[in-house]
C-alpha cells in the first residue's frame, strides 16, 4: 500500500548505514544503495550525507522521515483493520505489568471490557521497574506491550506518551516496621516536623512541586531529601534501612514487605490511569473506547 523503498530508507536512517540497513532487511548492501538511490531520484531530494562512517539524514530526509513512520504505521493499521474483518481476528491488548506499576487497579475494568466486547483479547506483559530506565520504557511503548497501568503526573512521561484518567491514589507516607510513626493510623504533618521525608526530586510533578512548597512554607522543621524522580525498589529499600519517611501512594502498600503505608492527614492525591503511546494503535484506540464506553 506504500512504496517499498520507505522501508529501506527507515532502516538506513535508524541503522545510519547501507550495510547496517541490508543487514536489517536481510538484502545485499548494494540492494539498500540502488533502492536509496531510485527514491532520490524520484523525489529528486538528498536524502542522505554519506561519511566514510556511515550516513546520517540531510534536513530534508529528517523530514521525509517523520512522514514516512506515519505513513507505514497508517498503512499497516488499514491492512490490519482489513484483515481483522476478513479473518475475524481479535484485537490484542498487550498490558504491561510490574511491581510499581501493576495492572490490579484494571482488573475489573477488564472483566467487564472482556463481557461487553469479546474481540478484544487481553495479554499481561511483566517488565522490570527501574528508575533509569523507565524513560525507554515509555519510548517504546507499542514493542514490547501496548500500555500500562500507572499514577501519571509527570512532564517526562506526558512527553513521551498520552494518558486517560481512571481514577486517583492517595498520597501516603511509608515507614519502617520499626519507626516510631509506624503504629499511627493516620499521620499528621506535625508527627513529621523533626523527621527526614523522602520524595521525588523536584521539577517534574506539578503536584509534587506543590507539595513540596507547602511543606517548606507551612511546616519549615520536616526535613524534605530528594530522591531519584521514578521510584524503585532502590528508594524503598533507602527508606527502610536509613529509618526515614517516604512520600508514597496508597497502591504502593503491599510492594515492600518491611515498610509500612500509613494515610496523611491532608487531601493530596495523585491521578492513576492508562498511558498508551501517543500514536496508538487501532487496538489500542478499541481498547480506550470499551473502558471509556463502561
Amino acid at each position: 500500500m506504500y512504496n517499498l523503498q520507505l522501508d529501506t530508507f527507515i532502516a538506513a536512517a535508524e541503522c545510519g548505514s547501507f550495510a547496517k540497513a541490508a543487514d536489517r532487511l536481510f538484502i545485499s548492501a548494494p540492494a539498500v544503495i540502488k533502492q536509496i538511490n531510485a527514491l532520490e531520484q524520484h523525489l529528486n531530494i538528498k536524502l542522505f550525507e554519506r561519511g566514510p562512517r556511515g550516513v546520517s539524514l540531510t534536513e530534508a530526509g529528517r523530514s521525509i522521515y517523520k512522514d514516512a513512520v506515519k505513513i507505514i504505521k497508517l498503512s499497516n493499521d488499514a491492512v490490519s483493520r482489513a484483515q481483522a474483518i476478513v479473518k475475524n481476528q481479535p484485537y490484542v491488548i498487550r498490558i504491561g505489568n510490574s511491581m510499581m506499576n501493576p495492572c490490579r487497579p484494571l482488573v475489573e475494568l477488564l472483566k467487564k471490557v472482556s463481557g461487553k466486547f469479546p474481540m478484544l483479547k487481553i495479554q499481561i506483559i511483566p517488565y522490570d521497574d527501574n528508575a533509569s530506565t523507565v524513560l525507554n520504557v515509555l519510548d517504546t511503548l507499542g514493542k514490547d506491550f501496548d500500555v500500562i497501568v500507572a499514577p501519571c503526573n509527570s512532564n517526562r512521561w506526558l512527553k513521551r506518551c498520552a494518558f486517560y484518567q481512571l481514577g486517583t491514589y492517595k498520597i501516603c507516607c511509608a515507614v519502617p516496621q520499626r519507626h516510631e510513626l509506624s503504629d499511627k493510623k493516620i499521620i499528621t504533618l506535625h508527627d513529621l516536623e523533626g523527621q527526614s521525608l523522602m520524595m521525588s526530586e523536584v521539577g517534574d510533578s506539578p503536584i509534587l512541586d506543590s507539595i513540596r512548597e507547602y511543606l517548606q512554607v507551612e511546616f519549615p522543621r520536616i526535613n524534605v531529601e530528594d530522591t531519584s524522580i521514578f521510584y524503585d525498589a532502590s528508594v524503598l529499600n533507602q527508606c527502610e534501612q536509613e529509618g526515614k519517611v517516604l512520600l508514597t501512594l496508597d497502591a504502593w502498600e503491599d510492594v515492600h514487605p518491611f515498610l509500612h503505608t500509613i494515610e496523611v492527614d491532608w487531601d493530596f492525591t495523585m491521578p492513576y490511569g492508562i498511558v498508551y503511546p501517543k500514536e496508538p494503535t487501532q487496538s489500542v484506540m478499541i481498547f480506550l473506547e470499551a473502558i471509556k464506553s463502561l
